[in-house]
């Protein structure tokens, strides 16, 4: 039926009204724009507790743990194991979409991003070579697989999964072909996770964190201790939760030199050499209660230099 450009509003309403097609009953968009600059960081915890990211770059090593009846193997692709670097792809979109969540917007698997806002937040440079390497995170992660059993109803099942499921590269810069913005397709269980809001909030220095071990070892904190004061650990448990191949010597050097920096964000470290304990104290007074209690105990805690570190990182956080 031809309308008249001058119609009236009632005589296009009445046309509208009688039209041969349905509505577009269609959702509004079927991927997420990940756009919340501020949104605070979020891990999910079942990748939190177990080791599914390599700390060693260019690890093509099929890697497993089992530990109280459950195994975890992590087989690589072509390019290595994704990484615990390549993992703040997973944050960074966990992060947005449980923002968007809280305010109200629809979310979807699919997660569109501009590559700048992403290395932006999470702390890398901006340069040329910034962007190849995130194609290669992009590659890495989607190669990556992951196999583990679950047990169910009495019934132990097999499965195996993509760190993402894909990803595509849908705008590039006209004049050097850089990506400038890029969709990725996030696992099913990794979004359902995010729907369920099994998460937990990381520290905004989290991305400053620079050696792969310091990140995971930040993760089994937060992950472990929780909203508890502490949490106390043996060496040899923490070496294997952490997923790191090197020798059970090299990491308690690393341990050791790590809980005397004080610079674990959130956490104060104690390291026992003589039982090979390691504990750690959240920030706030419980967590200094709980630490006072060890020390009257007669077990060893945190070190000055790590709890000068704390007093400065308070400071500093109330003059902003």
């Amino acid at each position: 039926m031809f309308i008249a450009p001058n119609a009236n509003r009632d005589e296009r309403m009445d046309c509208e009204a009688t039209t041969r097609l349905a509505p577009d009953r269609r959702r509004q968009g079927d991927f997420f724009v990940a756009d919340i600059l501020d949104a605070s960081l979020k891990d999910d915890t079942a990748s939190m507790e177990h080791p599914l990211f390599a700390l060693r770059a260019g690890d093509k090593r099929v890697r497993t743990y089992e530990r109280n009846g459950h195994r975890v193997t992590v087989l690589p692709g072509a390019t290595g194991c994704a990484t615990i670097h390549d993992k703040d792809l997973w944050i960074y979109c966990i992060s947005q979409l449980v923002e968007a969540t809280n305010r109200g917007r629809e979310i979807t698997p699919t997660v569109r991003f501009t590559a700048f806002d992403f290395l932006t937040v999470t702390n890398r440079d901006t340069s040329g070579r910034a962007y190849e390497r995130m194609a290669d995170m992009l590659r890495r992660l989607k190669g990556t697989v992951v196999e583990t059993n679950i047990e169910t109803n009495g019934q132990r099942e097999r499965r195996g999964f993509g760190l993402i499921d894909s990803w595509r590269v849908v705008e590039n810069s006209l004049d050097n072909d850089r990506m400038v913005a890029v969709e990725v397709d996030l696992p099913r269980w990794l979004f359902r996770s995010v729907e369920a809001k099994r998460v937990l909030t990381l520290s905004r220095s989290y991305f400053r964190l620079r050696k792969p071990l310091d990140r995971r070892i930040y993760e089994l904190a937060r992950k472990h201790c929780g909203e508890q004061p502490s949490w106390r650990v043996s060496l040899a448990v923490l070496h294997q939760k952490s997923g790191s191949t090197g020798a059970l010597r090299r990491f308690r050097f690393d341990l050791k030199t790590l809980a005397e920096s004080g610079d674990l964000p959130d956490y104060l470290m104690a390291f026992d050499a003589d039982r090979d304990i390691v504990t750690f104290y959240a920030n706030g007074p419980k967590g200094k209660l709980a630490e006072v209690r060890d020390i009257i105990a007669g077990r060893p805690h945190a070190s000055v230099q790590a709890h000068e570190k704390a007093h400065i990182r308070k400071a500093r956080k109330r003059l902003k």
